[in-house]
């Protein structure tokens, strides 16, 4: 590294000369200021370049024993990607991805008074390049340390953008769950003030050590750092880009509350901890796609899902769960009766996301029901639905049996009736 000063066209700037490798720094240098910002200034702004003297590399410490309280409960953070662990380089400014526990607890040491901290990268994996094999990879580190007598709970740190599918399909194959698993992540880099990475650290290492035998999903439940929610893995979703409170349970109410401070308050029923022997069934049936239903919306759609070799198609329907039916152009029936036909499941939800489906109420329901043989999967979440699909595949293809164990609860993710309180966003 080094410090130099910037000459161009329109004044001098004095500053640190940072490596700029993103896409949209091209044509640009990347200039770390004396105050402590940073600019970009364009190279054909730039005259001329004077180095004054060569910096010193920060030193970072590896490896360093730490000592944790042996009567507090061990808990195992499993790294997947994401940016809650991230270790701050003040000197450049940038942001690494770290998972040394030295690196976590000196930037969040109230975790020495919550748990006995194990800490392990599994991958480091942006959330959007999520996939089955991924999944598989995750859901092994999980069992594997479950299984260990000694660990307590599980935390796993994961991208935001698609952490509700993963875990969704971990409710799903980590079978007489015995003790909690705990899914979190950072909307917001830790180099930023408003930072939401280090109260949902806290929160889930915390939720790790509870009473409760459930995959959840640990987030800030509010704008501020007063707590997080505790939201059942296969009933979350997130619902908004960037707020620190984007993460909602979607019909039905979050497990508990957990506060700053370590203080609890339950809100929901939630299975507990017993002696039930974890199982781990990783039988799954990758060939799944999750489409949605638009005006307009073409049916070869379903075509090409079938002769692509696909077993199962979630749809997220309009309303109730309507799909095109009036005009025979745009009709979806004749294509689901061929995927019936040719032995490929299709399940239908609601992108409305509150309420469920019901396929009795209009006469084009009950044609997408009861002649395109759809599976209306009550009040499940398009992407739950996408997730069970290649969970329940994984054990049968007969479309009978896939159609009683998608409207069979596993894990919590359907309820017999939809509560009003269950029913409204908190925005």
């Amino acid at each position: 590294m080094e410090l130099v000063e910037v000459i161009t066209k329109t004044g001098k700037y004095r500053g640190i000369l940072l490596p700029s490798g993103e896409i949209f720094d091209r044509g640009f240098i990347i200039l770390k200021l004396e105050n402590g910002y940073n600019i970009r200034i364009r190279k054909s702004q730039v005259k001329q370049i004077k180095r004054i003297k060569k910096l010193p590399q920060p030193k970072q410490e590896r490896g360093k024993e730490i000592k944790f309280e042996e009567s507090l409960p061990v808990v195992s953070i499993l790294s997947t990607g994401g940016t809650i662990a991230s270790r701050v380089d003040y000197l450049s400014g940038g942001v690494h991805a770290s998972f040394e526990l030295s690196d976590i607890l000196a930037t969040v040491p109230e975790l020495l008074k919550l748990a006995q901290l194990r800490s392990k990268v599994v991958m480091q994996v942006m959330s959007e390049d999520m996939h089955v094999g991924l999944w598989k990879r995750i859901a092994r580190a999980v069992f594997e340390e479950l299984t260990k007598e000694d660990v307590d709970g599980v935390v796993v740190t994961h991208g935001t953008d698609t952490m509700h599918f993963t875990s969704a399909i971990l409710s799903f194959v980590l079978r007489n769950l015995n003790k909690p698993v705990v899914l979190t992540g950072s909307q917001r880099s830790s180099d930023r003030g408003s930072s939401d990475a280090f109260l949902n650290l806290i929160c889930s290492v915390k939720a790790a050590t509870l009473d409760i035998a459930e995959v959840m999903v640990c987030m800030h439940g509010s704008s501020h750092d007063d707590f997080c929610y505790l939201h059942r893995g296969c009933r979350v979703r997130k619902m908004h880009t960037s707020r620190r409170d984007a993460f909602q349970s979607i019909n039905d109410k979050p497990i508990a509350k957990v506060f700053s401070d370590g203080k609890v308050e339950f809100l929901n029923t939630y299975r507990r901890r017993d002696e039930s022997r974890i199982k781990l069934d990783l039988k799954l049936e990758p060939r799944v796609a999750l489409i949605y239903s638009y005006p307009g919306a073409d049916p070869g759609i379903i075509d090409f899902f079938i002769d692509r070799g696909y077993k199962g198609i979630v749809i997220a329907g309009t309303g109730l769960g309507h799909v095109p039916t009036s005009f025979k152009k745009y009709s979806f029936i004749p294509k689901l009766k061929r995927a019936y036909e040719e032995g490929v499941a299709v399940c239908i939800t609601s992108q409305c996301l509150f309420g469920r489906t019901n396929p009795y109420v209009y006469r084009n329901l009950r044609l997408v029901s009861m002649v395109g043989k759809a599976i209306y999967c009550e009040d499940m979440l398009p992407e739950v639905a996408y997730c069970k699909l290649i969970y329940v595949l994984g054990k049968t293809k007969d479309l009978d049996e896939v159609k009683k164990l998608m409207l069979t609860n596993m894990a919590g993710e359907l309820k017999e009736r939809s509560e009003f309180h269950d029913q409204a966003g908190t925005f």
